[in-house]
């Protein structure tokens, strides 16, 4: 496949989660990183189709700001694949917890199925959280529960265990449903915990340029995303394990490169760029 190509397939990934497209991406940055031109446009593109991804924003800095694009897009893969943030989190959690999720979202399933004496309240995500049915062969407990029931699952849980798309200074971007959890959470005296691996951090620079992208957006209710306070959250996991929330910020590890801070075509538009429709 042509590397133009594979790009506009992973602009257009729908509800794989971050990781799995920022791996894909890095593959077809590293065939296009002989042609700087192309490559800036290229992680524009990628950053315009894919704004709540935290992995693709910071495989975008660092393949921009590194003097061999080429091997940080493969070095940066790597670190994505050997995340062991999920192992982590799995080691963290307390022996048969109930605990309550937002979706079935990647690291927070695969910390599930490392531990697997968990019981699980699975809030019904359908947006950005995938099929129920996935969530039955899980290895745990689970109870698929409505979005209605989202109020009180997260007040009878031992834990509220959400996962952050991206995270930065003051905030996390989390499946439709997760503000409302965290919410309840504090409120009932839940420990609220946030997933948060490898390429989910972004430092402030960055962290804005996206939260000002996703506020252009007139119907946020209906973007399937929440945009959540770091004050919710008692606990970051990260691949350390689980810190202070408002120590998380501090791992960002991604330059703020001003070519994805400033402002370029908003979502949907026909740009002239290699991952510009054609037709």
């Amino acid at each position: 496949m042509h590397p133009m190509e594979r790009l506009r397939m992973v602009a257009r990934a729908g509800e794989e989660g971050p990781g799995l497209v920022a791996q894909e991406a890095a593959a077809a940055l590293a065939a296009c990183a002989g042609d700087p031109p192309s490559l800036v446009i290229a992680c524009r593109r990628l950053v315009d189709h894919q704004p709540t991804s935290g992995p693709v924003w910071w495989l975008a800095a660092r393949v921009l700001a590194a003097p061999d694009p080429t091997a940080e897009a493969w070095r940066s893969a790597a670190e994505l694949e050997d995340d062991p943030t999920p192992a982590a989190c799995a080691y963290h959690l307390a022996e048969e917890a109930l605990v309550t999720v937002v979706g079935w979202p990647e690291q927070v399933a695969a910390a599930l199925r490392r531990r697997g004496d968990c019981r699980v309240l699975a809030v019904d995500a359908p947006v950005g959280g995938g099929p129920a049915g996935r969530r039955r062969r899980a290895g745990n407990d689970v109870v698929v529960v409505a979005d209605s029931g989202l109020g009180s699952a997260a007040a009878a849980a031992d834990l509220v265990l959400l996962e952050a798309r991206v995270l930065g200074p003051g905030g996390f971007v989390a499946t439709a449903g997760s503000l409302a959890a965290a919410a309840v959470g504090q409120a009932s005296g839940v420990p609220v915990w946030v997933v948060a691996g490898a390429g989910r951090v972004l430092p402030g620079a960055l962290w804005d340029a996206l939260v000002a992208r996703l506020a252009q957006d007139p119907e946020p209710w209906d973007s399937g995303y929440d945009v959540v306070p770091l004050r919710l959250a008692d606990r970051v996991v990260g691949p350390a394990g689980p810190g202070p929330a408002e120590d998380a910020p501090a791992r960002a590890d991604c330059p703020p490169v001003p070519e994805l801070t400033r402002s370029w075509a908003a979502p949907g538009s026909r740009g002239r760029g290699p991952l510009a429709d054609r037709g």
